[in-house]
Order: structure tokens, then sequence, then C-alpha cells
């Protein structure tokens, strides 16, 4: 069992620690995932370990990558018994997720922290060949940006990028109080499938995130517009898409076509920063 109320950790701000403590909204989450004995599972940030006991008991064997090493000590008392517990301590966006599933898919949980959920989701990203699914935590906003369709007033960069590499699925909400602290804003639980290689873009990832964050920087503007440091009218129209709509109004694969118009990648302005949206983007 977890550590007792009168053991309970020194939740760190810096790692935006809130570990989840409703026990019924624990079942439903488990019940969602649906773990199967044999299966490869790594949880991103354990906590104290709430999420871990019901999938250990159900996994027999699993991995999570904890960076508060504080917390391993108690998450080796708490699994005793219950299964082969493998602990990582270390950041997850230093961790070769394609290297660890060793040619398994793997399954991919986590009670994500908000403070840097983003560039967490596009590591995964990165490793996608490697994953079989993920059901990530996150503040609710985040996960109804995820999940925005064209048209929607939070339909942005992490939509279009997420829903080119990923199914997203919103599977249940969930209140400040069944956190330990509660945070200040309402949770969520996704689900994210990774599509097959076949239904994902050719074109150069980068290419693509430097057409979004070019339309979405100025989504306020129409196309011609916004893009005209990227791409000419005469490329917009060549791509099937009309120039004064904007960038809320196109679906995720007018993106990839007008990034299918950018010169080789070699001839692109390098970006100042990483091309995949963050946290803050809109």
């Amino acid at each position: 069992m977890p550590a007792s109320s009168n053991d309970r950790h020194i939740h760190k701000k810096r790692f935006g620690q809130h570990f989840l403590h409703d026990p019924g909204i624990l079942r439903n989450i488990v019940q969602a995932i649906a773990p199967q004995a044999g299966e490869r599972f790594v949880e991103i940030g354990p906590g104290d370990g709430a999420l871990t006991l019901p999938l250990l008991r159900a996994l027999g064997r699993m991995t999570v990558i904890e960076l508060d090493r504080d917390l391993i000590p108690r998450l080796r008392a708490a699994t005793e018994g219950i299964g082969e517990l493998d602990i990582i301590n270390a950041d997850v966006l230093g961790v070769d997720l394609s290297a660890l599933a060793a040619g398994t898919p793997l399954r991919v949980v986590g009670n994500l922290p908000y403070n840097i959920s983003s560039p967490i989701l596009f590591h995964c990203i990165d490793h996608l060949d490697a994953i079989g699914d993920m059901h990530f935590m996150l503040q609710k906003e985040v996960v109804d940006r995820m999940a925005a369709a064209p048209g929607s007033k939070v339909y942005g960069r992490l939509s279009v990028m997420l829903q080119l590499a990923c199914r997203v699925e919103p599977l249940l909400g969930v209140p400040p109080d069944a956190f330990r602290p509660p945070p200040k804003v309402d949770s969520a639980v996704v689900r994210l499938t990774p599509r097959a290689p076949s239904e994902r873009p050719t074109v150069d990832a980068r290419a693509i995130a430097r057409v979004v964050k070019a339309a979405f920087g100025q989504r306020r503007k129409t196309l011609s517009n916004a893009l005209r440091e990227v791409l000419t009218p005469e490329q917009i129209a060549a791509a099937g898409v009309n120039q004064r709509e904007r960038a809320e109004q196109l679906a995720p694969a007018a993106f990839v076509a007008l990034a299918a118009l950018l010169p080789p990648l070699q001839d692109l302005r390098a970006c100042p920063s990483d091309p995949r949206p963050g946290k803050s983007n809109p």
C-alpha cells in the first residue's frame, strides 16, 4: 500500500507534484486502460504509486520513470511483494523510449506534470513507432485543445500536431479534490492511439510545424497574411486551400498540403526554438 498519511511525501512544487488519491477515479482509469498480463507498461511520474499498484497487480511487471529520488524508496516499499517494478530515476525527456520498448510495443501511462506536459507528449511522439497507446492525466484545458476540431476556439498548434500523429480520445474529467494537494484547475484523462505509419504525413514534421506555427501565430489574420513569410498566395492556392480562410478553419491535412510546398528542408531557415507547440501556445 502507499505510505500512510502519517508519513506523507512533502510535495515538491518544482516537479509539479499533485498525487491522485480518489479510489473511484483510480478504478475508472484502470478500467479504461485495461491492462493485460504480459504487456509492456511504462508509467511516467508514478508519484506515491496510487496508479502503479493496481497496474502492477494486473501486469506482474512494469517500469516507472520518476525524477524525484525521494520517492524511489517509497515506491519500492509500496510495491514489495506485488510484482516486479523497474524504477528509472531520470527525467523522462532524457529516456530513450524506443530502446526501452526493445521491440515490444509500449503502453505508456502517467499523471503528467502540467508545467511540462507538452514537451513530454512530443517526446513520446518522437518514439511513436515503439508505442502501442498512451493514457495521460493532464490539465483539462490541454486535453480540450488536443482533441479540438477545426472551427473551435481552442483548436490550434497542439491540436494539429498531435492529431496528425495520433487519434485523441478524452475519457473522463477529474476534479481538483481528487488530488493531494489539489491543483487550481480541473484535469482530464485522455487516450492517444498512434496512427498507422500509412496514415501519418510523409512530409517532414519540421516543415509542417513551421507552417502551423506561422498560421496560428497570427490566427486572427487570413492565411495569405499569416503565411506571407512562408508561402506565396499562389502556393496556398496550389495546395487547394482558400487563402482568405484563417488557420482555425483548416483541417490538419491542409497544413500537410501547405508544408509539402515548402523548399527542401536544407533550404528552410532554422526555427529559433523547438518547432513543436508547447503548453503555453494557442
